[in-house]
């Protein structure tokens, strides 16, 4: 059977992209952030899954305002890096795994969660700046990313938006969806967004180290106590772009702990502020099975 073996979680900062891509990662004020990644690529290379699921929002790229889907799985064979008003980014096209998404839509349906079937999407940088964080950028000579990759939008950019423990739940479903495929592939599950950050009105610039660290802390230690807080909470003390935490529960809800596993070892923790006014957080969590 399929498995899964890790979870990663980490912030999707556009201008992290574009600092890549525009050779500005040497720069005194990026290289912090970067720095705290380098762990974080080369263990990557040494546990290279066969397939990533990974969590992220979509920025009225693949969904406009006209459209709107609390869920949503990709199940195409591809997906080509989006223009999002400025060019695609400079990456690679994203390899799916259409076997394993179907797969994975048909059983968590199944388990009473209304999910979204995306046949076509072009992916923001809410999926390909985790993915160049993760894995640098790939040389010609084999411009490609590691490894299939399943993409799962979320909404939490028009409310309403689903809860944490909604998140929390939905994780555990697809970890018995990827539990049940006949076929012993090794599994990832990321979650991205957040940190603390506001990017409009007079709060705009707002981070907060103090909940950052507590969401962290307690996503690891009791994720059950995490997927309880309010979305009003989020708001009021991580900002209007806060909410997008709620997405690394859906990770989180997949490992195996609450599935009747041990509690996962982490890997990796970093924290960096800012980037673009933006406070980034990862963590590395690999499941003891």
């Amino acid at each position: 059977m399929a498995k899964i073996t890790a979870s990663v979680f980490t912030s999707h900062v556009p201008a992290i992209g574009a600092a890549m891509d525009l050779g500005k990662t040497h720069e005194p004020y990026w290289q912090p952030l970067f720095k705290g990644y380098e762990y974080s690529k080369q263990w990557l290379k040494d546990n290279t899954p066969d397939v990533i699921f990974l969590v992220f929002n979509d920025h009225a790229t693949a969904f406009s305002l006209d459209m709107i889907p609390t869920f949503a799985i990709g199940t195409a064979a591809s997906y080509q890096p989006a223009d999002e008003g400025w060019g695609p980014r400079p990456v690679p096209v994203v390899q799916g795994h259409p076997a394993l998404a179907a797969h994975i839509a048909q059983s968590v349906i199944q388990q009473d969660f209304d999910l979204t079937i995306v046949n076509k999407m072009d992916v923001d940088h809410g999926l390909s700046v985790p993915l160049s964080l993760m894995c640098g950028q790939p040389p010609e000579s084999n411009f490609k990313w590691p490894c299939p990759v399943i993409p799962f939008a979320v909404n939490v950019v028009q409310y309403p938006v689903p809860s944490g423990q909604r998140c929390l739940n939905i994780g555990k479903a697809i970890r018995k969806a990827i539990e049940s495929y006949d076929e012993d592939l090794n599994v990832q599950i990321w979650g991205t967004g957040g940190m603390s950050h506001q990017l409009q009105g007079p709060r705009a610039g707002l981070i907060n180290k103090e909940f950052d660290a507590a969401f962290i802390d307690t996503m690891i230690s009791d994720p059950e106590r995490q997927a309880a807080v309010p979305h009003i909470d989020y708001v009021r003390e991580a900002g209007s772009e806060g909410i997008e935490l709620v997405m690394w529960l859906i990770a989180r809800g997949a490992m195996s702990d609450l599935n009747g596993g041990g509690k996962p070892t982490v890997k990796h923790r970093f924290y960096h502020v800012p980037a673009s006014n933006t406070a980034v957080g990862h963590l590395i969590l690999e499941n003891n099975l």
